[in-house]
């Protein structure tokens, strides 16, 4: 199974993007009471509504259909603390002490829509709902919340979360391997794991998914950095080389970060363990792929040829 051209998502994509929004918003609706701080509140929401791409929690509910089920508003709050944790990551990400970024998703970025303050706050706040989410559902299955809190600690703290993978760009030097299972694969570990972990499974044999395709995604990301495709990523272009961090495609090469790229999807569709439902998860993998990196991109990659504006 190695085609890569044009990947239809696998049916059921959209319920489960409702199921995620749905999640969202009733966890939102827990903390924005009268008593609440408005502009806090616009802030968070800001941050998380229209999302991106929802690909964790997307994967999070994925491997959990795929285990069973059997606890889905336990598989729901796990879908969604992922996702609020990455969304406080990003807001952190783009203040002024960071990248300094204006736009995020095409839109400004919560410290240039409500100021700094509010912007270290929301993304603090979210953090918080993300474990609340956990707390609140894990008080009916409360043998599996002791394992979802630790993967998806793992995923987000030291020494191998995404607050590890923000401090190695503070440090003199770093693998690009490291800095990369940090940044963005441990997050996608605590997304395949978290789900397998909701459903009562054991979460070992869905690692791999999350490794390969946390490491494609951040790849996928470095080539499109280098491409300059500021409009397509709703962030600005060269944000890697303004800030002297790893890059895959700064390391192989445009060429040979796309070939890369290639290898890690298809190690991402053979890791998917034997399951009634294998096929649409690597078509979920395929559609992803195809998401991330296009395949007319690919083309234009391999025969030396950018789109004007993308040199």
């Amino acid at each position: 199974m190695s085609h890569f051209g044009d990947i239809k998502p696998p049916e059921g994509l959209m319920s489960m993007n409702l199921r995620i929004e749905q999640a969202l918003e009733q966890q939102f609706s827990r903390v924005h009471t009268a008593g609440s701080p408005p502009r806090l509140m616009a802030a968070m929401r800001h941050a998380v509504f229209p999302g991106g791409a929802r690909i964790r929690p997307q994967l999070c509910l994925a491997v959990a259909t795929a285990c069973g089920d059997d606890a889905s508003a336990l598989s729901n709050a796990a879908a969604i603390s992922i996702e609020l944790l990455h969304c406080a990551s990003l807001v952190h990400d783009d203040m002024p002490c960071f990248d300094d970024a204006d736009i995020r998703r095409g839109l400004p970025t919560v410290h240039k829509q409500f100021g700094e303050p509010l912007a270290l706050l929301a993304g603090d706040a979210l953090i918080i709902l993300a474990y609340q989410a956990l707390a609140q559902a894990g008080t009916r299955w409360p043998q599996r919340l002791a394992p979802l809190l630790q993967i998806v600690c793992e995923g987000t703290g030291a020494p191998e979360g995404i607050v590890a993978g923000q401090a190695w760009e503070c440090e003199p030097k770093v693998a690009l391997s490291q800095y990369q299972r940090a940044k963005t694969g441990a997050l996608f570990v605590a997304s395949t794991c978290a789900g397998a972990i909701a459903a009562g499974v054991d979460p070992q044999p869905w690692r791999r998914l999350g490794d390969c395709l946390g490491e494609a995604y951040q790849v996928a990301d470095d080539i499109r950095d280098v491409m300059g495709q500021a409009l397509a990523i709703g962030k600005p272009q060269g944000q890697d080389a303004h800030h002297g961090r790893p890059s895959s495609a700064a390391d192989l090469g445009l060429v040979g970060a796309v070939n890369y790229f290639r290898e890690l999807m298809q190690a991402a569709i053979d890791s998917v363990p034997a399951c009634p439902a294998r096929t649409a998860m690597q078509k979920l993998v395929l559609a992803e792929s195809e998401r991330l990196l296009p395949q007319h991109a690919r083309e234009q990659i391999a025969r030396g040829v950018m789109e004007p504006g993308l040199a």
